[in-house]
């Protein structure tokens, strides 16, 4: 199977299985005489396992660790299930985080509403200003996380 039917079949581009194949995700396919690339039967399986891994958040470093220790005879389901929960406890945290940005902004936009009628026209409401300094407030992940403070 050369490469354009592969691609087609699987739905990636024939860049992305360039790609696998310079990671090590998929083997080195076997050259035509026009050194076409001539995959085996079994790629089409390879790469929708490389994509359904990648669509529930396994990186493309782990699935090449992981078909790695498959392709030498290993059995690496202890090391899946285990990055699985850790994919599962990083996703709990991120929603938490979620959580509390939306409740900052929901209270944020109240106090801009407040804010915004006492402001005449035409004069600077200064609304960003009132965003809390990072004191009060953190990163995680690129998502603003608002710790509470005691006695609020």
């Amino acid at each position: 199977m050369r490469s354009g039917q592969l691609a087609r079949q699987t739905d990636v581009s024939t860049d992305t299985l360039r790609h696998y194949e310079r990671l090590g995700l998929l083997p080195l396919p076997q050259r035509t005489a026009g050194n076409y690339r001539e995959y085996p039967r079994t790629s089409p399986q390879r790469v929708e396992l490389i994509q359904r891994a990648l669509m529930i958040g396994f990186s493309l470093a782990e699935l090449k660790t992981i078909l790695a220790v498959r392709d030498s005879g290993g059995a690496p389901c202890r090391r899946v299930r285990g990055l699985l929960r850790s994919k599962i406890h990083n996703l709990d945290h991120q929603i938490k985080n979620l959580v509390s940005l939306r409740a900052e902004m929901n209270r944020l936009s109240k106090e801009w509403d407040k804010r915004s009628r006492r402001t005449k026209p035409g004069q600077v409401a200064k609304l960003l200003e009132s965003v809390p300094p990072r004191a009060s407030a953190g990163v995680v992940s690129g998502s603003l996380t608002i710790r509470k403070k005691r006695g609020l």
